[in-house]
């Protein structure tokens, strides 16, 4: 995320997501809602169910930023000691607790108690309190987090029932319509601003499943968590961060689409986490020079990059290099959409994956596995380990597209860091203004295929550049590994 533009509007911390409760409305138009004399009978109806969100962290001064760090056995210790008794919180011996305090807002879902706000508000309190606009203050406990979109449902005990909010279809949202937004800037307490939506999934990076609604009603700092109304008083998205030069409102704000949060809500109600759809796939956007070096009619759909190995995906037979343009019958036209319909299915679930591959259509059939799973298992095998500084290797590059290419050998594998065991080509050098420094292809890339044909060889990669010449092909598709991350696509065009 853009850190001189777009700002999180917790106050301290900063961000946002929605929460849960169940609504379903009928579809509605826009122009069937008179512009309204008045929000005042909303607001009334609404604020009871907002709420505001006082965290605490407790932090020894020593180590806070800022506070001078005291050896053992300076001789300053005894100083600071009894500097700290005299004139410290007193709740401890030796160094007091500093106590570290954000701000945010929340919403009831559910009379039982249960209050949806951002992760980012929450994560690392030893406390937290919710505060009702009646003045009652809670003490509540975290029932499940979701880091990837930025929520946290939590639970306060009562006795009797609070009041409540409930969902309505961010799907039918439509642009122009008029909201609210309910939540507490800068810790005032509850302000009610008014707006209207001003566009629909906007991506600003943020996470995987960025689909924000932006909206121009006046958000700020503390709003972080606040529900966003329309006109029938349900929920249509959490206000999570605004466009701002300053930190201020400047008529450009988003929030979260219920539907997405609903969904997560209800997984951390039910299993205290969530439990994404996997499909076990790195994808990425089908560009205009990759579409045309792929053979495309046009540029559509996620291209898979690589098959995670054991994933479902690769036990269903998928390929790098297959274009994937229908998932569980909703197409996919921009590889953004994919992740999102994925995450959306519900693990276990077995559906049809129509890919293009080789410029013929197929149906794959795949059962999904569940994304948490995977990246626990995932996290539990990173060793962390550097790759040795590497020799030099005397063998001579051979020239293709302004790239040195050299076929892989132990000394280059440990020069430029990849796995011993690796296959393809090494680029040792670019040439300025060549193709593949148009392309960005980099010293150091390793080569694993040119026109999606696994290269072992220099004469390899010249026969599938030379085939496609004699295609009459404007590029040719690579697919490349760079700092031992994944591997990806890239069309190099070709030379006249």
């Amino acid at each position: 995320m853009n850190r001189l533009s777009i700002k999180h509007i917790g106050v301290y911390i900063l961000v946002a997501v929605v929460g849960s409760g169940a609504a379903m409305v009928q579809a509605r138009h826009a122009w069937s809602q008179p512009i309204p004399e008045s929000f005042a009978d909303l607001a009334e109806k609404l604020t009871p169910a907002v709420v505001s969100i006082t965290t605490e962290e407790f932090v020894s001064s020593q180590g806070v930023p800022g506070f001078p760090e005291i050896p053992e056995g300076s001789p300053f210790e005894e100083f600071f000691k009894e500097f700290f008794e005299r004139y410290g919180n007193g709740e401890d011996e030796g160094m007091p607790e500093r106590r570290a305090r954000s701000l945010g807002s929340g919403f009831i879902v559910d009379a039982a108690g249960y209050v949806v706000t951002n992760n980012h508000v929450i994560e690392e309190a030893d406390a937290i309190h919710v505060l009702l606009d009646d003045g009652t203050e809670y003490e509540a406990t975290v029932v499940g987090i979701d880091p990837k979109t930025d929520i946290a449902l939590l639970k306060v005990e009562v006795e009797g029932d609070l009041p409540f909010v409930t969902f309505g279809d961010s799907d039918i949202v439509r642009v122009g319509e008029w909201v609210l937004a309910i939540g507490n800037p800068f810790g005032f307490g509850n302000s009610v601003t008014a707006g209207i939506i001003s566009a629909r999934q906007r991506n600003i990076s943020s996470g995987p499943y960025d689909e924000f609604l932006q909206t121009d009603a006046p958000i700020n700092r503390g709003n972080s968590g606040g529900p966003l109304f329309n006109m029938d008083g349900e929920v249509i998205g959490v206000n999570t961060a605004i466009y701002s030069p300053s930190g201020g409102s400047v008529g450009i704000g988003f929030a979260v689409p219920s539907n997405l949060v609903e969904r997560v809500v209800a997984q951390l109600q039910e299993y205290g986490r969530t439990r994404r759809g996997w499909l076990g796939v790195r994808i990425q956007s089908v560009t205009p020079e990759i579409a045309e070096g792929l053979g495309l009619d046009q540029a559509r759909g996620a291209l898979v990059a690589s098959v995670t190995p054991g994933g479902p995906a690769a036990e269903a037979g998928l390929e790098n290099g297959d274009v994937i343009v229908l998932f569980d019958g909703k197409p996919i036209d921009d590889m953004r959409e994919l992740p999102r319909a994925v995450a959306d299915t519900e693990v276990g679930k077995a559906v049809d994956v129509v890919i293009i591959r080789r410029g013929e259509e197929l149906v794959v059939a795949v059962e999904l596995g569940e994304l948490e799973a995977f990246e626990d298992q995932l996290a539990g095998s990173l060793d962390g380990e550097q790759p040795p500084e590497p020799p030099a290797d005397d063998a001579e590059p051979t020239d293709v597209l302004g790239m040195a290419l050299q076929e892989v050998t132990p000394q280059l594998s440990e020069r430029y860091g990849l796995p011993a065991e690796s296959v393809g080509l090494v680029v040792t050098a670019v040439a300025p203004g060549s193709p593949a420094a148009r392309a960005e292809i980099m010293e150091g890339d390793l080569i694993l295929e040119v026109g999606q044909v696994e290269v072992a060889s220099i004469g390899d990669v010249v026969d599938q550049v030379d085939g496609a010449k004699e295609r009459a092909s404007k590029a040719v598709v690579m697919r490349v590994v760079r700092n031992g991350e994944d591997p990806h696509y890239m069309a190099v065009e070709l030379e006249d």
